[in-house]
C-alpha cells in the first residue's frame, strides 16, 4: 500500500511543479523528485492516463497544462443528510 501513496504524493508534487510552470526537463523533474527520468515519464503517463491536459513547453522548459485543471486525491468528511444517515444506519 505505501507503494500507491508514494506514487500519490509524487504526483501531487508534480501537480505542484506543473502549475508554477518549473518543472524543468524531464532529466531535472527527476533529480527534484528523486527518482529516474523513466519514472518521471511513467508518472505523466498515469496522470495522463487520468485525463490531465499535460505537455511539454520547450520554450519554458516545463511540462504544462494546456487547460484549467483541479487535481485532489483523498476523503473528505461532510455531513450526512437524514436520508443518507437513514440508509446507511437504519
Amino acid at each position: 500500500m505505501n507503494i500507491v501513496i508514494k506514487q500519490i504524493e509524487l504526483i501531487e508534487r508534480i501537480d505542484r511543479l506543473i502549475r508554477m510552470q518549473a518543472t524543468g526537463s524531464p532529466k531535472v523533474l527527476a533529480s527534484k523528485l528523486g527518482i529516474s527520468r523513466t519514472k518521471v515519464y511513467r508518472l505523466v503517463d498515469i496522470m495522463k492516463d487520468l485525463n490531465a491536459p499535460i505537455e511539454y513547453n520547450f520554450t519554458i522548459q516545463s511540462f504544462v497544462y494546456v487547460e484549467a485543471v483541479t487535481f485532489t486525491f483523498g476523503f473528505i468528511t461532510r455531513d450526512l443528510s437524514h436520508e443518507e444517515a437513514t440508509s446507511i444506519y437504519g
